[in-house]
């Protein structure tokens, strides 16, 4: 599956986009993350054991959140998303 990284994140991911063999849940792609890209990048996902409020994650365009959340199934020709909260005015 396809990781696209946006703003910080691609900082903490050293790359724009990572191509991941295949995770069964997004909860399981974080943990990968996290493994593969340090502490920072596991730190931003997660806070108190669940996915932070504080970043958006989709999967084909969707927010994990309408797709069962961390449980959400993921298949190899998924492409993920992930971009920090932003807020403007």
């Amino acid at each position: 599956m396809k990781v696209n990284f946006y703003a910080y994140f691609r900082e903490y991911a050293n790359a724009k986009e990572l191509t991941v063999d295949h995770c069964a849940t997004v909860e399981d792609l974080i943990l990968f993350l996290g493994q593969r890209c340090g502490r920072r990048m596991q730190k931003e996902l997660l806070k108190e054991g669940t996915v932070s409020d504080q970043v958006i994650i989709l999967v084909n365009g969707r927010h994990i959140a309408h797709l069962g959340g961390p449980q959400a199934r993921l298949q190899p020709d998924d492409e993920i998303s992930i971009f920090p909260l932003v807020a403007g005015g």
